[in-house]
C-alpha cells in the first residue's frame, strides 16, 4: 500500500479506540444502571456495538501488520505500475477512462482507485503509453489503449 492508504487505515484505527469505544464504553455504564440486564435492549446493543468496533479495530490492525508501504518514487516512470494514474481509451468504444492503482483497502471505484490485482489492473500493469491490453471480463474482452500515465507526488 501507498504511505496515504497506510495513514488513512492508521487514523481510522486511532479514530475508533480514542473517540468510538470510549464512547460505547459510556453508553454502556449508562445503560447498565438502569437495572435489570436480562432485559435491557440498550445494554445488549451497545454490547453487540462494541464487539463490532473492536473487530474492526482487529481487522484494520492486521491489515497494516501485514502490509508493505511501497515508494513509488522507486518505480518505473514509462510504464503503468502500482501508485500510478493511467488513462485508457476502450477501443471498442473510444470513451477514455482514469484508473489509479492502489492497494487494499485504499480503493474506491467511485473515484476511479481500483485494485492493482484487480482484471484491469493486471491487464494494465507493465504497458507503456500507446500500448493495448486486452483484458478477459464477463462480457467477452475488453481492449484498452494506454493513452497516459501519470503520478501524484505523495507527501
Amino acid at each position: 500500500m501507498t504511505r496515504t492508504g497506510y495513514n488513512k487505515i492508521k487514523a481510522e484505527i486511532e479514530h475508533l479506540q480514542n473517540e468510538i469505544m470510549p464512547e460505547i464504553a459510556d453508553k454502556i455504564a449508562v445503560a447498565r444502571e438502569e437495572g435489570d440486564l436480562k432485559e435491557n435492549a440498550e445494554y445488549h446493543a451497545q454490547r453487540e456495538n462494541q464487539g463490532k468496533t473492536q473487530a474492526r479495530i482487529n481487522l484494520l490492525k492486521d491489515k497494516i501488520a501485514r502490509a508493505s508501504i511501497v515508494d513509488v518514487a522507486d518505480l518505473p516512470r514509462d510504464e503503468v505500475v502500482f501508485g500510478c494514474t493511467v488513462t485508457v481509451e476502450d477501443q471498442d468504444d473510444g470513451m477514455e477512462e482514469e484508473f489509479t492503482f492502489v492497494g487494499a483497502g485504499e480503493d474506491d471505484y467511485k473515484t476511479g482507485k481500483i485494485l492493482v490485482t484487480s482484471p484491469i489492473g493486471k491487464g494494465l500493469i507493465g504497458k507503456k503509453v500507446n500500448e493495448l491490453a486486452e483484458i478477459e471480463v464477463p462480457a467477452g474482452i475488453m481492449k484498452l489503449k494506454v493513452v497516459k500515465i501519470e503520478f501524484a507526488e505523495e507527501a
